[in-house]
């Protein structure tokens, strides 16, 4: 996938790798995603992972995180 430079402003967007910046990638575009970087996600990673970093991230805003927590519930 080719990610937008403004999901990832702060770093070259052709830069990012998805094995070494997985949990980077999954709270951006958890946080800031629009439905198909969303739906890329959910094909690329695995739903336990998602979760996980859904409850282990410092850097998702409590709305973003609580609706994720919700969302993923039963994955």
């Amino acid at each position: 996938m080719e990610f937008r430079q403004s999901l990832f402003w702060e770093r070259d967007s052709n830069t990012i790798d998805t094995f070494k910046d997985s949990q980077y990638i999954v709270e951006r575009i958890l946080e800031l995603g629009k439905d198909e970087e969303v739906k890329w996600l959910y094909n690329f990673y695995r739903p336990f992972f998602i979760k996980t970093v859904v409850s282990i991230s410092d850097s998702l805003s409590p709305k973003t995180k609580n609706l994720w927590t919700l969302l993923l519930q039963n994955e």
